[in-house]
Formats: structure tokens, C-alpha cells, sequence
């Protein structure tokens, strides 16, 4: 802490999970030497950071929630294509072969998913201070390209099929296997859309897009055998080139939303949240800069509070405290805040940053 007042703070929590109660000791009117030493063996040298087991628990929970989304979403899709690859073979349908390779290349992309999770867990080292959290943006990266050439290649099997018609056998064969991939796919795209929401990843959220492109060709597939059905060769090249439009609609979506976690963008209502919180906490006269951004599929806070320029170390150190507990409680998905406590503004008084000012670039 300088000579004008800065207060430092560090801690972490999961969607409000900042409960004491289970830490031994509270709760029963005592604090065990167990807690304390718990407590502090979590932050060495830094005795007002806050952390708990159920943090910690909240936080694990997180990934184990989408390492099983990965795993289930894998099996569901394996099993797809292996369903689609027999009716293949028997049937030659080339727009059957491209619903197949889409399905797997969806299925292969919990790969750098799984990844990412697992480098998520491991803790932070003096290079990567942040932890490896980022993993999971990189693997939205690859996700996002998968999707891209997912269109790619339905585009040029649709162009291809529409210039060189092919026979198709076994209709009703090929009909089923694409109902079969439209919902395998469509049942993986919301149980992937739905945990990425509910822990926070972008990644998932994206690759739970993928998979519903996918479902698109294969209602493609559908359509397209049906047309053929009906005596109209055309038809399956032509529903081709529209579910590839609608594929890029879905490239759009998910290239945004890794873009923006990748560029640190987070919802404006978080910031909201984090604001109303700080107001209201008792000592806090005003709330200056405050930066969130996504660390994988957790938040972490940057802020700046002023307090009164009178208060001791002790009584400011109280207020920063009281303002990271707020805002824990106050943001979803929050593990960790900072909190930099700065004396109240006076009139006429010196600015205590203006020596920052020369230390610019």
C-alpha cells in the first residue's frame, strides 16, 4: 500500500457461491486453526484474500460440467456417424457421405475442446499468471474454422452434385439416416448450447452451433432424397446450397461470440450488476475505472473505489474488503476481484496519480 491509500484484494468465487458455512469453523461460533490455516495457506502473505473449499469445488464443477458435455455429445455423434457410414455404403448417396464427414468432424472437435478444459484446471505459474483459462478461446478458434469449412465442403458437394446428377438407391434407407443425424445433432446442439450458457463458454456454446449446422445438411439430406423421390434430380444439390446459407447465418453466431470473448467483450448488464453492487457498499464514495473480462468460462474484476482519504489502513482495507465481497456475491460466474482503494477527491488537494502521468509510454 502507498502513502495515499491504495488497497489491494484478491479473490475468488463461482455464482454465488461465497457460503462460509461450509468451512470448518463458522457457523458453530468458532474459527478452527484449521480454517485460518486453510485460509491464509490459499494466499500466502495476502490475509485479506477470500477463498473456500465450495469455491473451489463451484469452480472444478465448472469444467467437470463441460468435459461431460464433451464426452456425451462424443458418443451421441460417434454413434451418428457410424449409423450414417452403413447407409452410405450401401446406398453411394454423396450428399449422405458429406452429412457423415460433417457429423464426424463435429464429434472430433470435443478434441481441442477437452483440451482446453483440462489445461483450464491446472493453476497459474509465474509465465501464465492467469492460468490457462485462454485454452478455451483458442479452441472456439478451431471451432469456428471447422464450421467454416463445414460449409465450405456442403457448398462444393451441393455445386458438385447440381453439374454431375447421380443415381441414389436405397431412398428410404438414406431418408432415415438423415432423420437420424438431424436428431442426434439437433439433441447435441442444445446440450451443448445449454451447459456452455449455464458455465460460461463460449467455446461450447459454439461448438453446441456447430453441431445444429450439421443437423441442418442432414435435413438437407432428407429434402433432398425426397425431391429425388419425386422424380426431381435437382432437388437434393439445391437444398444443398440453401442449408449452406443457413450454415454461415450459423458461422456468423458463432464467429461473434468467440470474437468477442477472445476481444474481452462481456455483457454490459454484468457491469451493471457490478456497479449497483459497489454503490451500496457502506464507505464507498464513488466507483472509478472497473474492467471484467472472461478467463475461459470465469470473470474476473478490476475496479477502482473511492473512499474517505481520512480513513486509516485498517478502516480502508475494511471498505475494500466489504466492496470484493459485494461484488462476489453480485456477478455471476465471478471467481476472483481486485480492488483498488484511492482517498475521495479533495478540492484543491494534490491528484494522487499524477506521478503515473510520466510514466507513460
Amino acid at each position: 500500500m502507498s502513502d495515499h491509500g491504495h488497497i489491494h484484494l484478491d479473490g475468488q468465487h463461482d455464482e454465488h457461491s461465497h457460503d462460509h458455512s461450509r468451512e470448518p469453523g463458522h457457523g458453530d461460533g468458532s474459527t478452527s486453526r484449521w480454517a485460518r490455516w486453510r485460509h491464509q495457506a490459499g494466499h500466502p502473505l495476502r490475509p485479506h484474500s477470500h477463498e473456500s473449499a465450495d469455491k473451489i469445488d463451484r469452480a472444478l464443477e465448472s469444467s467437470a460440467q463441460g468435459m461431460r458435455a464433451l464426452w456425451i455429445s462424443l458418443l451421441v455423434l460417434g454413434a451418428t456417424a457410424l449409423a450414417q457410414a452403413a447407409v452410405v455404403v450401401l446406398s453411394g448417396s454423396v450428399a449422405l457421405l458429406g452429412d457423415t464427414v460433417h457429423n464426424t468432424a463435429d464429434a472430433l472437435t470435443a478434441v481441442p475442446l477437452g483440451v482446453a478444459f483440462v489445461l483450464g484446471r491446472r493453476a497459474a505459474t509465474r509465465r501464465f499468471t492467469y492460468g490457462y483459462g485462454r485454452a478455451e478461446d483458442l479452441a472456439g478458434i478451431v471451432i469456428v474454422l471447422t464450421i467454416a469449412a463445414s460449409a465450405a465442403f456442403a457448398a462444393w458437394t451441393a455445386v458438385d452434385r447440381l453439374l454431375n446428377p447421380q443415381a441414389i438407391g436405397y431412398l428410404p434407407a438414406v431418408a432415415a439416416a438423415a432423420v437420424i443425424g438431424f436428431v442426434g445433432n439437433e439433441w447435441v446442439a442444445r446440450y451443448r448450447i445449454r451447459v456452455g450458457r449455464q458455465i460460461g463458454s463460449a467455446a461450447l456454446v459454439a461448438d453446441g452451433l456447430h453441431a445444429r449446422t450439421d443437423g441442418f445438411t442432414s435435413l438437407a439430406v432428407l429434402l433432398g432424397a425426397g425431391g429425388t423421390a419425386w422424380g426431381w434430380q435437382p432437388a437434393d444439390p439445391i437444398v444443398g446450397l440453401a442449408i449452406t446459407a443457413a450454415i454461415l447465418l450459423v458461422l456468423r453466431d458463432a464467429a461473434r461470440e468467440v470474437f468477442r470473448r477472445v476481444m474481452d467483450a462481456v455483457d454490459p448488464a454484468l457491469v451493471d450488476a457490478a456497479e449497483h453492487a459497489l454503490v451500496a457498499v457502506p464507505g464507498v464514495r464513488a466507483v472509478g475505472e472497473l474492467r471484467l473480462r472472461w478467463i475461459g468460462h470465469r470473470l474476473r474484476a478490476e475496479v477502482a473505489v473511492a473512499v474517505d482519504g481520512e480513513l486509516n489502513v485498517r478502516e480502508a482495507h475494511q471498505v475494500a474488503v466489504a466492496a470484493e465481497h459485494a461484488l462476489l456475491h453480485a456477478v455471476p460466474r465471478l471467481t476472483a476481484a481486485l480492488v483498488h482503494a484511492d482517498p475521495a477527491p479533495v478540492p484543491g488537494a494534490a491528484d494522487p496519480h499524477a506521478a503515473l502521468a510520466h510514466h507513460g509510454p
